[in-house]
């Protein structure tokens, strides 16, 4: 009885964390800009960025005034890294290295104030993780999260993309899929390329395919899908179809190749990604 009380809670939480989320986030962004509070900046800012990774710079500077009211306030901060972490990510950017600094200084307060706060916890994991610090740590601090909170559907999440990059490639679907079932709504888009991710590393390439297909479909903006999907066709003897989606990528930037550091630890994991990319370019020329 005791067993089934904590998973009914549990299943309960999950649903009703990113609900009452979005309904802040609702409430907040009809309110005058001039009236923002620390607070209110802070879900402005995440209405923007559930909205469009387009306003990743707009959201990032209600963001740093949401800081500025409050040096102290640990969602505002593990946010904010996760804003530096996205646009860090933008070949075109010309401050990208100031923007990658800026996020690791976020990343690293968020975890000081925010001990006791899942959500702090687990967004500086995922910020810190993609800027290089050490992934162990990293995936202890998103524990740590995970223990405050067992029913956390983001932290999950971002557990599954925090073991991918470990080259922990069973617990990364298993993570990605406890998500999911807390929360598919909030969970769905980025479950997707996860997963599909996973299964590309573990040269499940026929499993990953549909996968990668879905995040992309999800996602059109989003250019990592589109890069393993092209690898894994590629690595699955589907040449015309590496050679599609290579054009497809193309016509949305014209870096096939990444020129920053990848999070991927394992160099049979990054080995088996460029080799793949390779081949799909070479397809093209």
């Amino acid at each position: 009885m005791f067993d089934l009380q904590d998973k009914v809670a549990t299943s309960v939480s999950g649903v009703i964390e990113p609900t009452l989320q979005a309904a802040e986030t609702a409430r907040s962004a009809r309110r005058p800009t001039s009236d923002l509070s620390a607070y209110d900046a802070y879900l402005r800012a995440f209405a923007m960025y559930s909205t469009s990774h387009r306003q990743l710079r707009e959201a990032l500077a209600l963001l740093e005034e949401a800081i500025r009211r409050d040096p102290q306030y640990g969602p505002a901060l593990g946010f904010a890294g996760l804003c530096c972490m996205h646009l860090a990510s933008d070949a075109s950017a010309p401050d990208r290295e100031a923007i990658r600094l800026k996020g690791i200084e976020f990343g690293r307060r968020a975890v000081e104030v925010g001990d006791e706060d899942s959500g702090v916890l687990a967004d500086a994991a995922m910020t810190l993780a993609v800027f290089g610090e050490d992934i162990d740590a990293m995936m202890l601090l998103v524990d740590r999260a995970l223990t405050l909170n067992p029913g956390y559907a983001r932290g999950w999440h971002v557990s599954g993309f925090l073991r991918l990059w470990a080259g922990q490639t069973d617990l990364a679907i298993e993570h990605a899929a406890l998500a999911l079932r807390l929360s598919p709504r909030a969970q769905a888009e980025s479950s997707s390329f996860l997963i599909g991710a996973a299964l590309f590393f573990s040269r499940r390439f026929e499993e990953a395919i549909p996968r990668l297909r879905v995040a992309i479909e999800e996602t059109p903006a989003f250019l990592t899908p589109y890069r393993f999907l092209a690898a894994c066709y590629a690595h699955a003897g589907l040449l015309d179809e590496a050679r599609t989606t290579i054009g497809r990528l193309r016509a949305l930037t014209p870096e096939v190749m990444v020129n920053y550091p990848l999070p991927f630890r394992d160099p049979q994991h990054r080995e088996l990604y460029f080799s793949g990319l390779r081949l799909a370019m070479s397809e093209t020329t």
